[in-house]
């Protein structure tokens, strides 16, 4: 199955959320996926800045081939694998729905980082589950709203001392609350070393269910 998760904010958790939804993929049925759209995917796996091509180069390349996708992929840890982001800015239109079929016919869980939605994200969220990941945070809904992408639920990350709830943001999107995550300086800390999926999270992936 795909599932794209996006957002209409920076710093609303996406890399973060894709990241660990990924590893419980893996560690349930052995292989999942995770697509790096925007290339912050490394740093927080804890692995090497890839040299090597992406999937945006895959997009933009003559070879359209699943094995050609399949040969950019990086093993982060057993069965979890990632494809990276590439450099490549422009590719003909047709292959953002090429690269959605091919995703689907992996036969595993691929996780989409889509970060800020783009073309790119829109077209791969359609052919999946679409999850919008958001605080609850105003401006952040009243970006949403006008977002024109169909989401098929809502992960709320939860900041201490916000006056929206989760109630409150499935309210104001018509949305139902998938997930609700309360930030954690911990998680923020195994982020920045780059240990996210190194370490057990155990409330964190509990938080997760509805999404994994």
């Amino acid at each position: 199955m795909l599932h794209t998760l996006w957002s209409v904010k920076g710093g609303s958790g996406v890399t973060l959320v894709s990241a660990v939804t990924a590893a419980i993929f893996a560690r349930r049925s052995g292989r999942a996926v995770l697509v790096d759209l925007c290339g912050d995917q490394p740093a927080a796996l804890g692995i090497a800045e890839p040299s090597s091509p992406g999937v945006r180069d895959w997009l933009a390349s003559t070879d359209g081939s699943a094995q050609a996708l399949e040969r950019l992929f990086i093993q982060v840890e057993p069965g979890l694998w990632l494809l990276p982001c590439g450099t490549a800015q422009e590719w003909p239109e047709d292959r953002q729905a090429q690269l959605a079929r091919v995703l689907l016919d992996l036969g595993c869980d691929v996780v989409v980082d889509a970060g800020l939605i783009t073309d790119l994200g829109r077209s791969l969220a359609s052919a999946g589950r679409s999850l919008l990941v958001t605080r609850p945070c105003y401006l952040a809904l009243r970006r949403a709203t006008s977002a024109r992408v169909q989401a098929d639920g809502v992960v709320v990350v939860a900041d201490t001392g916000r006056a929206l709830s989760g109630a409150d943001v499935a309210a104001v999107l018509g949305l139902s609350v998938v997930a609700s995550i309360e930030v954690d300086p911990a998680i923020a800390r195994a982020v920045d070393a780059g240990l996210l999926i190194r370490r057990t999270h155990k409330a964190l992936e509990r938080s997760l269910r509805g999404v994994a």
